[in-house]
């Protein structure tokens, strides 16, 4: 490898597009090859961003002797069949979350890394959002402990549109995606597994196939609880609201902003080098490949998570 790592990044919706902003201010990284299925809005994106080669296969893209990683903006039903191709072509790999959506593939991309020996990591966000880095330190200090998380993920996507409003050829899943969030989030805050998880769900779209409205209760080994609520139906203000109750404190994060108990703001900007948590998760993958290690994420630490997931899922099907 060269001194500058050399990426293709597959997708070129929104959140691809918030990876291409964040590797801007990466030094020693370059994005050489852009992947996505609509040949002419891929050119359109990489002439935006510089970027050579343009293709709407990813084996080609992998077939580049430059490219050192890839990082996956794909559809979630793409993520670890392609996540496994991007290891076997001796690619280091960052897949968009979630890591599958069954828990036996999910397994293969594990197995896959261990026989790569390449970093494979997976984008759970909310382990580099300043906000709940802060919290983090709080708790490693041994200052601050979760007694509990109450958290709520509110979309309105009665449709299939992506985060610009824009449609999807493929939908979103509540348990999943976003569930999947939460669920490594209160597990690794927490620092103990999560040992009992409950889910109810709404009725299903008669189009879409899924539920559009979802709760979830989990408790931890030290016996912190979280309570999970997530809809596409809510038609208010979107996004994931985070309530931290503990010992000594109360915390609200929301995204990379972060607030006490009273509404007061807590400074977070000099927690990391940036405040956006796409472009620190990006800056954790590129160090972790430098320095040859296992990184925070990684498709090992979180593989719990699809675990739970996937005793949830089960137990909505009954």
């Amino acid at each position: 490898m060269s001194s500058t790592i050399k990426v293709a990044l597959a997708g070129a919706g929104a959140f691809g597009i918030k990876h291409l902003d964040g590797i801007r201010n990466i030094d020693g990284v370059q994005v050489v090859s852009l992947v996505s299925r609509d040949l002419d809005k891929t050119r359109e994106v990489a002439a935006k961003y510089g970027i050579a080669h343009v293709t709407t296969d990813l084996a080609e893209s992998l077939a580049l002797p430059e490219v050192d990683a890839v990082i996956l903006c794909t559809p979630t039903q793409m993520h670890a069949a392609q996540a496994i191709q991007c290891l076997q072509a001796g690619k280091h790999v960052q897949v968009e979350i979630p890591l599958c959506d069954k828990l036996a593939d999910g397994q293969k991309v594990v197995d896959a890394q261990q026989q790569a020996g390449k970093v494979a990591m997976v984008g759970h966000t909310r382990r580099f959002n300043p906000s709940h880095q802060w919290v983090h330190h709080k708790i490693t200090a041994g200052e601050f402990h979760i007694q509990q998380m109450d958290v709520q993920t509110y979309f309105f996507r009665r449709t299939n549109m992506n985060a610009l409003g824009q449609p999807r050829s493929w939908t979103d899943h509540l348990l999943w995606h976003h569930a999947a969030h939460t669920v490594d989030l209160f597990a690794w805050q927490a620092g103990r597994p999560i040992v009992k998880a409950n889910a109810v769900q709404g009725p299903i779209h008669p189009q879409l196939g899924i539920a559009m409205d979802m709760s979830i209760q989990l408790k931890a080994a030290n016996g912190a609880i979280c309570t999970l609520s997530l809809s596409f139906n809510n038609d208010g203000p979107l996004g994931t609201f985070f309530r931290y109750i503990g010992d000594t404190g109360t915390y609200i994060a929301r995204y990379d902003d972060l607030f006490n108990g009273k509404e007061e703001k807590i400074d977070v900007s000099q927690v990391a080098v940036s405040m956006n948590g796409i472009e620190l998760q990006d800056r954790e993958f590129f160090a972790a490949i430098r320095e040859g290690r296992e990184p925070n994420a990684s498709v090992q630490s979180v593989f719990a998570c699809y675990r739970v997931l996937h005793d949830l899922e089960r137990q909505l099907a009954d």
